[in-house]
């Protein structure tokens, strides 16, 4: 399929998904999308849409916790 945004192409990967949820990150790992390969624009087929929405709204407990850092002004420059 070719990108609207650059004429790349679009290629399967398995991507990381991120996104806030109830003032909370989510990341969900190996997620199947569609990317270009010149831009990086990324596409979710829709049963891939609805079955993230399903992972996040489920509240599981998550497979492995990862550190976050926040970007502060103040660390920059030293």
């Amino acid at each position: 399929m070719k990108c609207q945004l650059c004429d790349g192409k679009y290629r399967k990967r398995l991507v990381p998904h991120t996104q806030y949820y109830r003032g909370e990150l989510v990341v969900i790992d190996h997620v199947p999308a569609l990317v270009c390969d010149k831009c990086g624009d990324t596409l979710y087929e829709p049963d891939t849409a609805e079955r993230i929405e399903e992972i996040i709204s489920s509240r599981k407990k998550p497979s492995r916790t990862i550190p976050v850092y926040e970007y502060s002004e103040a660390l920059v420059g030293g």
